[in-house]
């Protein structure tokens, strides 16, 4: 999955790799090189007593020294700059495929997995491209170099190599193997820190009010112990590796130099010789050392890969069609038909053969007791959802083969949890329509019944919005983000809920401004207040997905059970007459 992974990304970035590998290529040659010129000055230049060819050697040495630090250094630049351009990549193909997601993929990854995705996993992979680059590339010339190099000084002493370079393999690859479960632990680990983090900075509020700072502390304290002991078990292996590694090294040492010496005193071999092989076990040793650092960091990079093509891989439930309609009669005509919506997996459907109308000109309510699938209906409509059967259309059109853009235009949706965007008043409610004079602004607010509360406002339209508008009320919430749909004139509007954090005499101004401003549009309003939709047009009442009741207020109080239960919750006989 990490190669499938960066193959893909790395692609457009051929030429800088392939200068890249050039560059270590000449470094890794120029640094085999300089054992072999010492050995022969120690060997030509010291035993004999050559001060011209030490001289001369030494200044081969410098260049061979220098070119050496010129190809490092574009080495260096050259793998920097292509592994930070393939973490912006990784990030944006992460970004992109999430915003084509519905809202059941997005429920699938869960927002803290998809954070930790897009950055500590697009973080990892990258910082694994970085040291490839760096250090992995040269690793392997350096060690077959070495190797050929090693030979060239002395056959025999080079048999060595054979039983040194496996017990070194041996040694990594029991314990990278260990590594890698306990890598994919802990970017679970990391995914839950996330998670709980997330619900307890967003539910700050309702943890002190509820006096539950202690729980909360405790659970926190668990997911961090969790992480923290997958952190030093995968600690603990690390540090038994550099050990293993550092005693096969000087153990090699040791038995070159105890066989070197024999080698020497037999007549074999010469004394700068034997330096030179020393040199090139280094280097071999220290070339499998830089591969070990590596393979520390290929499990968890590898883990982290999967989660990342896991999430490019996953393909949204709503597919933009083939061929969009571009066009429409812009009339604002919305229909249901036979409409049914089921989780993956699920026993039950949320909604059944649902088939409803809207007109332009009219009012449509939908009411129905917590979980009878009001919100999931309208999410339906502007395709946050795909029906599992039957159609939405509008103006005719079936939503699954209008182009995006023109439905995002005709379809205006207030989410029962309106959210806003960190910047300013006038950001927030341009959202939608970029062009938007100051004018249409303020007669959004004012129909919206929040231009009295921006006016005092310090800064007017440009007053700071917090991220999520944790810095206005609900009702204030609530108010600019029909405000901000307002500003995009829609012909079909959708209103989830958007009136419960108001109180009743705000209610009904914002309806009566609300019926002059949209008389032309459809509107759609989902509502728990009975007050809220007791006017519409049409009320449609839902009861466990279904639809079992449609017509006026005061027809469903004589003929609907369902929702004359509802109204009578809520507000005496004589009020619901």
């Amino acid at each position: 999955m990490l190669i499938r992974l960066l193959r893909a990304h790395l692609r457009p970035y051929t030429r800088p790799i392939t200068l890249l590998v050039l560059l270590q290529l000449i470094q890794t040659i120029a640094t085999l090189y300089l054992p072999t010129l010492n050995a022969d000055i120690i060997d030509d230049g010291v035993i004999k007593g050559d001060t011209g060819y030490i001289l001369q050697t030494g200044g081969i040495m410098l260049g061979v020294t220098l070119a050496q630090v010129v190809c490092a250094v574009g080495a260096v630049y050259f793998g920097a700059r292509t592994a930070m351009a393939l973490g912006r990549d990784m990030r944006a193909s992460v970004f992109n495929q999430v915003q084509s997601f519905s809202a059941r993929e997005v429920g699938h990854f869960g927002a803290p997995s998809l954070i930790t995705r897009s950055t500590n996993d697009v973080q990892q992979v990258q910082m694994l491209v970085l040291m490839t680059f760096t250090l992995m590339v040269s690793a392997p010339i350096m060690c077959v170099g070495g190797i050929i190099m090693a030979l060239n000084q002395d056959v025999q002493l080079s048999l060595l190599l054979v039983a040194i370079v496996p017990v070194l393999g041996v040694v990594i690859g029991l314990i990278v193997s260990r590594l890698r479960p306990l890598f994919r632990s802990m970017q679970v680990r990391i995914d839950g820190i996330n998670r709980i983090l997330r619900e307890q900075i967003t539910g700050l509020r309702v943890i002190r009010a509820f006096v539950k700072d202690t729980h909360e502390r405790e659970r926190f304290a668990v997911a961090n112990e969790e992480l923290t002991d997958n952190a030093i078990r995968v600690g603990k292996l690390l540090a038994l590796m550099f050990p293993l590694v550092m005693m096969v090294v000087n153990v090699s040492s040791v038995a070159v130099l105890w066989f070197g010496a024999h080698r020497i005193d037999s007549g074999g071999m010469q004394i700068g010789a034997l330096t030179a092989f020393l040199s090139y076990l280094m280097q071999i040793l220290m070339s499998v050392m830089m591969a070990t650092f590596m393979f520390m960091m290929v499990p968890r990079a590898e883990v982290c890969a999967e989660r990342i093509q896991e999430v490019l891989d996953t393909e949204s439930t709503v597919v933009p069609p083939l061929a969009p309609v571009r066009e429409l009669k812009r009339a604002g005509y919305l229909e249901l038909r036979g409409a049914e919506f089921r989780y993956p997996g699920a026993e039950s459907a949320v909604l059944r053969d649902v088939s409803i109308s809207a007109r332009p000109g009219e009012t449509t309510a939908i009411i129905g007791s917590t979980g009878s699938g009001k919100t999931t209906l309208l999410t339906l409509i502007p395709r946050l959802s795909d029906t599992t059967d039957g159609s939405v259309l509008v103006d005719g059109v079936d939503v699954r083969d209008l182009d995006p853009v023109l439905l995002a235009k005709t379809v205006g949706l207030v989410p029962q949890k309106p959210y806003l965007f960190s910047g300013t008043v006038a950001s927030n409610l341009r959202y939608g329509n970029p062009d938007a004079t100051d004018e249409e602004l303020w007669a959004a607010l004012e129909t919206a019944q929040a231009k009295d509360f921006v006016e005092k406002l310090p800064e007017g339209l440009d007053a700071p919005i917090a991220q999520g508008g944790t810095n206005v009320s609900g009702g204030q919430r609530q108010r600019l983000a029909i405000a901000r749909v307002l500003v995009r004139r829609p012909e079909i509007y959708l209103f989830d809920d958007s009136f419960s954090a108001l109180d009743y005499a705000t209610d009904a101004r914002l309806r009566a401004a609300l019926s002059r401003e949209t008389a032309d549009a459809t509107v759609v309003i989902v509502a728990q207040r009975v007050s809220t939709i007791r006017d519409a047009d049409r009320i449609i009442v839902l009861d466990e997905g279904s639809v079992v009741g449609t017509g006026t207020h005061h027809e469903l109080m004589d003929s609907n059970e369902t929702y004359r239960e509802i109204v009578l919750s809520q507000l005496t006989e004589e009020e619901a007459a």
